[in-house]
């Protein structure tokens, strides 16, 4: 092989070398564009909750510890009345659906027992 070959390959290496570089740098350039413009929205997003923290209140922390005992033991039972209200309800409702199942027209599906 003639020593000019290995100049021949060595430039189309190093071109393709610099051609790939080139071709990364714009894919990095570009998603840094993207980077820097998401970061922009960002910014604004964040200034406009900055503004609107202030319009935030706290609660303010009240301790129970020292409050009447029998308000929270009717609120406790009341509570507890209202949960037992509603599964009996729920209770009642199934029962309900059961019964409607019961009594079903078998009739009403005759076609799903058909063959074809």
């Amino acid at each position: 092989m003639p020593w000019w070959s290995w100049v021949v390959i060595w430039v189309v290496l190093c071109l393709g070398l610099i051609a790939m570089l080139a071709w990364q740098g714009y894919r990095l350039f570009r998603k840094a564009m993207r980077t820097f413009d998401a970061l922009g929205r960002l910014a604004d997003k964040a200034d406009i909750l900055a503004e609107r923290v202030e319009e935030l209140e706290d609660e303010v922390f009240r301790s129970t510890v020292f409050d009447d005992a029998a308000e929270h033991r009717d609120a406790w039972y009341r509570l507890r009345y209202a949960r037992a209200i509603r599964r009996q309800q729920r209770k009642e409702a199934r029962i309900q659906r059961a019964r409607l199942l019961v009594r079903a027209d078998p009739r009403r599906f005759a076609y799903l027992l058909k063959r074809t």
